[in-house]
C-alpha cells in the first residue's frame, strides 16, 4: 500500500494570514516529497476560507518546481465548474510542467455554497450527471479531433492543445461513494477515491465492497486502483492524541456548518461556532473522532492501516487538514513517515 498526503490551506479566523498559510502548505508538501510519500493531492474550492484552493493546477505547477519525486494530484477538481475543452488543456499543460507526474481526481462537488455562486440552481444529482458527461469528453479531446453533442456540452471537433505528456493521458480518479459512482468509474477505466469522512471502519468496509462489486460487474476491464482518504494523526503521547481528537471535532463541526450552508459568511469566514455547541455534538465529538478516524500513536496507526491494506486498498492518503497549528501538523506527518511508513516497506 502506497502513502500520499492530502492537503489544502484552511482558515478559521482572520488572524491567519493567507501568505503564511500558503508557505506552510508548501512546507508540508516538501516534507512529504523528501520523506518518501508517493503523491500529494490538493483540490478545488471557491469563496471558502475553510478550504482555500481556487485552482489546483496553479498550485500543482508551483509544487512541480518545489518537489522532485512525488506524483501531484488534483484531489479533486469539481466537474460542473469546468468545460471539457478547458479542463483537457489545463490538465495537459500541467502534466507537461510537472514532467508527467500529474494525476487527475474529479468529483461532483459537495457544497451548495459553491453551487449557488458558480452554477445557480445546480444540485448534487445534476453535478453528478455533468461529471459523467465530462470525463469521457476530456478523454476524447486528448485523443484528438473529438466532437461532442451531449446534454450539457456541444462543440465541433477539437484536439487538446497541448496534449498531456503521459500517454495516452494522466490517470483519472473518480471520487465515489454510492454504488452508481463506483460503477461509472470502473466502466470508464478510472481509478477510485473514497473517504468515510467522520464515519468509522464499517464505512471503509462498505466502500470497498461497492468497489469490488463494480469490478466484478466489469470482468473485461482491468481492475483499477482504489485510494482511501482519512483524517490521520500520529501522536507523541496520550495528551497530544486527545488534543488532536478535539481539533478534529472542531474541524468537522465547521465542515458540517459549511455543508448545511445555513450560517452567515463574512469575508469568506463562516460564523464562529460556540464551544458549547461543539461539545454537544456527540456524532463528531472528540471521542468519536478518536475512535472513527486514524488517531493514535504509531503502533495504533500501523495496526489500523494494516487492516486497510488487507482489504485491498492500493493507496492510503493522510488527510492533514484539521485547523491545528502548522507545528502540530508537521510533527504528526514526520512521525508518520519515520514510524509508520517503514512498517509497509516492500
Amino acid at each position: 500500500m502506497k502513502f500520499s498526503l492530502f492537503v489544502h490551506m484552511e482558515r478559521l479566523d482572520p488572524s491567519q494570514n493567507h501568505k503564511a498559510l500558503y508557505e506552510e502548505f508548501v512546507a508540508l508538501c516538501e516534507i512529504a516529497d523528501k520523506g518518501g510519500m508517493h503523491a500529494i493531492w490538493t483540490g478545488e474550492h471557491h469563496g471558502m476560507d475553510f478550504t482555500i484552493a481556487p485552482n489546483p493546477f496553479v498550485t500543482i505547477a508551483d509544487l512541480a518546481r518545489r518537489t522532485k519525486n512525488v506524483r501531484l494530484g488534483t484531489g479533486t477538481v469539481i466537474a460542473p465548474f469546468w468545460h471539457p475543452i478547458k479542463l483537457a488543456g489545463e490538465a495537459a499543460m500541467t502534466d507537461i510542467i510537472c514532467d508527467g507526474r500529474l494525476d487527475i481526481g474529479i468529483a461532483r462537488g459537495a457544497y451548495s455554497f459553491e453551487y449557488e455562486r458558480l452554477s445557480p440552481g445546480l444540485d448534487a444529482w445534476g453535478a453528478g450527471q455533468r461529471m459523467r458527461e465530462l470525463i469521457p469528453a476530456v478523454k476524447g479531446i486528448w485523443d484528438g479531433d473529438y466532437a461532442h453533442d451531449g446534454e450539457f456540452f456541444k462543440f465541433p471537433a477539437t484536439t487538446s492543445a497541448p496534449k498531456p505528456l503521459q500517454e495516452p493521458y494522466p490517470p483519472i480518479w473518480v471520487a465515489a461513494r454510492d454504488p452508481n459512482s463506483h460503477e461509472f468509474a470502473i466502466a470508464n477505466g478510472c481509478n477510485v477515491q473514497v473517504t468515510p469522512l467522520w464515519q468509522g471502519d464499517d464505512e471503509v468496509t462498505t466502500l470497498m465492497s461497492r468497489f469490488n462489486d463494480a469490478c466484478a460487474a466489469h470482468p473485461d476491464i482491468k481492475r483499477p486502483k482504489i485510494m482511501l482518504l482519512r483524517h490521520t494523526y500520529v501522536g507523541s503521547d496520550e495528551e497530544d492524541i486527545a488534543l488532536a481528537a478535539h481539533e478534529l471535532s472542531v474541524y468537522y463541526n465547521y465542515f458540517f456548518a459549511w455543508f448545511k450552508n445555513e450560517k452567515p459568511v463574512t469575508q469568506g469566514l463562516i460564523e464562529r461556532i460556540p464551544d458549547d455547541v461543539i461539545a454537544a455534538n456527540e456524532m463528531i465529538s472528540a471521542n468519536s473522532m478518536r475512535q472513527n478516524n486514524v488517531v493514535g500513536n504509531a503502533d495504533d496507526v500501523i495496526a489500523r492501516l494494516k487492516t486497510y491494506e488487507a482489504m485491498g486498498y492500493d493507496e492510503y492518503s493522510f488527510w492533514i487538514d484539521t485547523g491545528m497549528s502548522f507545528e502540530r501538523k508537521k510533527a504528526s506527518l514526520e512521525r508518520f513517515m519515520a514510524e509508520v511508513m517503514p512498517a509497509f516497506a516492500e
